[in-house]
Formats: structure tokens, C-alpha cells, sequence
């Protein structure tokens, strides 16, 4: 075993030195899965800092006195900007390449979530949670997991790209809990302080593993029986994102997919992501037990979205959809109840909803390749993903505003089990064969994908 792993330390060391001929003898493990592991942990890294504004409500609102609706306005900002920026990071990556865009998303997180140390005012937790950590964690986002699944993989690319999806929940798993008890026994400063340092961190495995391409390493994509197109040229990432968008506004399916995906951040990111944890409270269960409880939820999230990876590579995307809000929303009707009934409703709850809590994006991704082609995928995708975190923001500041002016988060989750309902009525509407736009089809310059 030790001698494998010296061996295998020594192919990483000098792996942009092998020749196409040298990397033929090395079949043991393809370097896809070394650039696939290292996306894993930095989009885990991601989830756990995007979700830490849930542990710091209630401390923010003893400490501060501020209201779950003015603290909810930095949520909302953090969730709209991490979606609005995904699209621009795609052009970023193509112009820059993706160890850089990164490298730099990861000191930008590390810098608004340490500065907020010395926080007093709602508009610092505006400045610093909302907007600088919002642009970098969007950096990081599922753009960045649809990029490396599509360059890198030709097989087993909708069960990497779940897994890669999965890596939020599991960063909900490890980061959740932990955060919670420094917040409740320390503080919460101490909770933004353990973020900036985990964001520094991961700064130098990105820097020295992290490749854009499978050429830039003398192979071809994981699975490819042909070589990859070469690189297209350099553009404007502000001119390619807005390249992709006119391309897919005229596309019907693109419309689809943005509305459901909308629905699906407003019943996952920021609803249940973000007002869990408080509403938990409400009932009388301590923090740390209620952040755990949504930590449980990314253990079934893990393995359904795994799961759904591996069903996206055999079924229909669109009855995949469809089954996914579906259940989703009949499992958020049922929450108000759940809390009544103590653990074993919630226990019900955390089952059937965490089983497609990101589920629905390997699928999601899957049409949006299908209908755009791989190569427009980063950028197109990047607006679908924005809906979702425009979708979240509304729901994050809706529902903070809901139990501000109501008291209680009922009407919050009901509506957001009906929306659902209505989503999987939009995504059987998808068309099964759509036609596949051209770059050169685009009004503005295309984007880079």
C-alpha cells in the first residue's frame, strides 16, 4: 500500500511533464478523477460557507436585536448575487482559466467573511455576507461542477456530475453542526472566523492540482475516443455571458427549465436552507440539535443525488423532473405538520425531501447540454442557475418576512409545496428533442463553451 502511494505522489508531481505516449502507461487513474476530486472539496467548501448565515440568525437577532427579516435581506442578497454571478464566472473560467477564477473566489470569501468579524450595522452584514461572499461562493457554484463533468468526462459523466452536486450536501453535513455549537458556545464571530480560515485553506490544493482542460495534461476526456475540440478563442466573459442568454431566451425549453429551476431554489435554498434552522427554534429545539437536523437532510440528499446522476445516464431527464418536485412538494406541505409530531415527523420530513434536495440538477444540467450543445452548456446553464438563486432569494426575504409579520413560517412552507407542484407541471412540457443553437447563431459573441 505505501509504495502505491508513493507512486501515485510521484505521477501527480510530474504529470504536466508526461507525454501523450508516457500518460498510455499510466492507466491506473486518470487525472479526470484528480481534477473531479479536487471540484469536490472546493464545492463542499463552498456549501458550508454559502449556508452559515442559517447558524447566525438567532445569534445576530440576540445580539443585535435586528429582525429575521432585516438579516434575511443580506440572505437574500448572498443568494441572488451567487446566482447572477454564475453566469459571468463561466466567461471568467473560459478568459482566465479555472484554477485562477478559484484561487481568487476562495481569497474573496476568506476576505468578506473575516472582515465581518468587526461587524456592528445591517448594512456591513449586507456589504460583506450578501455581496462579497455572494460573488465569490457564486464562483464556486454548479457552473463550476457542469464544466469539469463536461470537459473532463465522456463516461460516467451524470454520476460524476452528482456527485460533484452532492459535495453541497455533504458540506451542509460537516460545516452545519460544527458552526452551530462555535456560534451558540463561543459566538458567532468565532464561527465567520473558522469560514475565512477554511477558505485560505483550500487555496493551495486548487493551485497545484487543478487543470482546465484534459489537454493541458496531454489526454483526452475521461471515456473520449476522440480528441477534444482545441480551445475557442479568448472573449469578453461580460460579452459571453450576454452571448449566452440571448441565446437561450429564444429557446423555449430554456424558459422551462429556468422556472422550474426557480421554484426549486425558493424551496431549497433559501427556504428550508435558510429558515430551517430558525424555525426549529420556534418549535424548542436547541440550535446545534436544529442544525443538525438539516445536516441530516445532506445525508440523504448525498445519496439521492447520486443516485439521480446515475438515473440521468439511463432515463428520461423530464419525468426524472417531474417525479423529483413532485415529491418535493408534497413533503414541504406535510412540514407544518411534521413539527407536531415531533422527531418522528421530522424524521419523515428529512427522508422524502432529502432524498431530492439538489437532485434535480444533474437532470437539469442533462437537458440544458442536450438542447445547447456542450459547448454553450457553462454559460446557458450559468442564467438557468441564476434563476434558481433568484428564485431563492425571493424565498429567503419572503419568508423571514412571513414570520416577522405572522409569527410562524406556515405560510412559507405551504407555498413553497404548492410552487413545487406547479414546477413539475412545467418540466413534462420540456421538449424531448429540441434543436441544438449554433454559435454562430447568437446576435452578441457567442459564449466560450
Amino acid at each position: 500500500m505505501t509504495i502505491g502511494i508513493a507512486r501515485l505522489w510521484v505521477q501527480l508531481r510530474n504529470f504536466e511533464g508526461l507525454t501523450p505516449q508516457h500518460n498510455n502507461q499510466v492507466k491506473r487513474l486518470h487525472y479526470a478523477w484528480i481534477v473531479a476530486g479536487i471540484t469536490w472539496f472546493t464545492l463542499l467548501a463552498a456549501a458550508g460557507f454559502r449556508s452559515t448565515p442559517a447558524v447566525l440568525i438567532v445569534p445576530l437577532q440576540h445580539e443585535f436585536g435586528w429582525s429575521r427579516a432585516t438579516i434575511s435581506i443580506a440572505v437574500s442578497i448572498n443568494l441572488m448575487l451567487f446566482g447572477l454571478f454564475a453566469p459571468f464566472a463561466g466567461g471568467l473560467m473560459e478568459r482566465f482559466g479555472v484554477r485562477r477564477v478559484v484561487v481568487g473566489a476562495l481569497l474573496t470569501v476568506s476576505a468578506g467573511s473575516g472582515l465581518t468579524f468587526f461587524m456592528h450595522q445591517p448594512w456591513q452584514l449586507d456589504l460583506l455576507w450578501g455581496v462579497v461572499v455572494g460573488v465569490g461562493t457564486g464562483s464556486m457554484a454548479t457552473v463550476l461542477a457542469a464544466i469539469v463533468a463536461n470537459r473532463w468526462f465522456v463516461q460516467r459523466r451524470g454520476l460524476v456530475l452528482g456527485a460533484l452536486t452532492a459535495a453541497g450536501a455533504t458540506g451542509q453535513l460537516i460545516f452545519l453542526p460544527a458552526l452551530a455549537w462555535l456560534a451558540v458556545n463561543i459566538g458567532w464571530r468565532a464561527a465567520a472566523l473558522v469560514v475565512a480560515g477554511a477558505s485560505l485553506l483550500g487555496i493551495p490544493l486548487v493551485a497545484l492540482f487543478m487543470r482546465d482542460r484534459p489537454a493541458d495534461v496531454g489526454l483526452r476526456a475521461y471515456g473520449a475516443t476522440e480528441a477534444d475540440e482545441p480551445a475557442p478563442p479568448l472573449q469578453n466573459p461580460v460579452r459571453a455571458a450576454l452571448g449566452g442568454l440571448a441565446m437561450g431566451a429564444r429557446n423555449r425549453n430554456f424558459w422551462l427549465l429556468a422556472g422550474s429551476f426557480f421554484i426549486c431554489g425558493a424551496s431549497t435554498n433559501g427556504l428550508i436552507g435558510t429558515h430551517l434552522i430558525p424555525a426549529s427554534i420556534d418549535h424548542g429545539m436547541p440550535e446545534v440539535t436544529a442544525a443538525s437536523l438539516l445536516a441530516f437532510i445532506g445525508i440523504f440528499d448525498v445519496a439521492g443525488t447520486m443516485i439521480s446522476g446515475w438515473l440521468t445516464d439511463r432515463l428520461d431527464s423530464r419525468w426524472l423532473l417531474f417525479w423529483y418536485y413532485a415529491l418535493r412538494g408534497l413533503s414541504l406541505l406535510f412540514l407544518p405538520y411534521a413539527f407536531g409530531m415531533q422527531y418522528f415527523g421530522l424524521f419523515l420530513f428529512i427522508v422524502f425531501y432529502g432524498l431530492d434536495w439538489v437532485a434535480t440538477v444533474p437532470p437539469t444540467v442533462a437537458l440544458t447540454a442536450d438542447t445547447f450543445g456542450r459547448r454553450n452548456l457553462g454559460v446557458v446553464y450559468g442564467w438557468i442557475f441564476a434563476s434558481h438563486q433568484l428564485g431563492a432569494a425571493a424565498a429567503a426575504f419572503g419568508a423571514g418576512a412571513v414570520r416577522t409579520y405572522f409569527g410562524d413560517y406556515q405560510l412559507a412552507f405551504m407555498t413553497s409545496g404548492l410552487l413545487c407542484l406547479l414546477a413539475a407541471g412545467l418540466v413534462i412540457r420540456i421538449g424531448r428533442v429540441a434543436p441544438r443553437l449554433e454559435v454562430e447563431a447568437a446576435p452578441l459573441p457567442a459564449p466560450s463553451y
